[in-house]
């Protein structure tokens, strides 16, 4: 089991998120710009390799405004030495990479102008990952997105929708259950009908539950992913005392992974803590997985 994080390292001293208003747009400043939150992407890979974390998203910010049509800079081109060097170094590490657009990215909209947005911003997710020549265990992971009022219509939509992104994003695309309207079982039904893998969210599953207990949805979702696309990808985080129920933790709750490593006790698969302090969770989960806290006598 490969662990990570999700796009800031709070222990570096850097970035790879910077950005700017759009009103201050010039090709200068994102050249600028995209220089320095791909140094500091660098910076961090080289931290987690240190620290022995082997899984990272990469932040959608990397590139700013690359879907938007103000931005008319060939920054794949521009930075291909870059791209090329970040990829020879993930590739030598092993390290499982994802990258997760945000909540406006939603392929199965009526809105067929919300739908061309989507699909702009997935085509410059896919890019990233095929400029820095990663295989397909480099994935962008999405939700199922809304229900509009009819939820057998909204997963229909996704599913035609689906056939109309570039291949580029198809082959790397994988669907995540959410916690308030498509959970897993939604999930599996998609992958029956398009064969996208299917991302288990943990915490997301414990919020709108579906197909049993952890373990079987583990087992369920793990037998969605081919052999080339790498193992089951977990999205893994815990309730925030008093908070709304689906607050994601400010911190890793050790009972609770420990659960969680109980439940996948011989099921492959990699997972990334969404969890708000960072590295110091990942930190500390891999010291539960390895068995480096003196508690788990099995390494995963």
């Amino acid at each position: 089991m490969r662990i990570g994080y999700a796009c800031l390292n709070r222990s570096v001293g850097c970035t790879a998120n910077r950005t700017f208003r759009l009103a201050g747009y010039s090709d200068e400043r994102l050249v600028e710009t995209v220089a320095a939150n791909l140094a500091c992407l660098e910076t961090i890979l080289r931290f987690n390799r240190e620290h022995g974390l082997g899984y990272f998203r990469i932040t959608s910010d990397l590139v700013p405004f690359a879907s938007h049509p103000v931005c008319t800079v060939d920054w794949a081109a521009r930075f291909r030495k870059e791209f090329a060097a970040l990829g020879r170094f993930i590739k030598r590490e092993g390290f499982r990479i994802t990258m997760h657009p945000d909540q406006f990215t939603l392929i199965n909209s009526p809105d067929r102008d919300i739908f061309r947005r989507s699909s702009a911003e997935l085509d410059y997710h896919a890019r990233v990952l095929d400029a820095m020549g990663l295989d397909l265990t480099a994935r962008i992971q999405i939700h199922v997105g809304g229900v509009y009022g009819d939820r057998a219509a909204a997963l229909d939509r996704f599913v035609a929708r689906l056939g109309e992104l570039a291949p580029a994003v198809r082959r790397r695309l994988t669907v995540e259950n959410d916690d308030g309207r498509f959970s897993l079982a939604d999930c599996l039904w998609l992958h029956d009908k398009t064969g996208l893998p299917v991302l288990f969210d943990v915490f997301h599953h414990e919020v709108l539950p579906s197909v049993g207990p952890t373990t079987a949805a583990l087992r369920l979702a793990a037998a969605t992913w081919a052999p080339e696309q790498g193992p089951l990808l977990v999205d893994y985080s815990s309730q925030e005392p008093g908070k709304r129920r689906g607050t994601h933790a400010a911190t890793l709750d050790p009972r609770h992974f420990r659960a969680f490593l109980e439940a996948a006790r011989g099921i492959v698969c990699d997972c990334l803590l969404e969890i708000k302090d960072k590295e110091r969770s990942a930190l500390a989960a891999l010291a539960l997985a390895t068995g480096a806290d003196g508690h788990q006598d099995v390494v995963y």
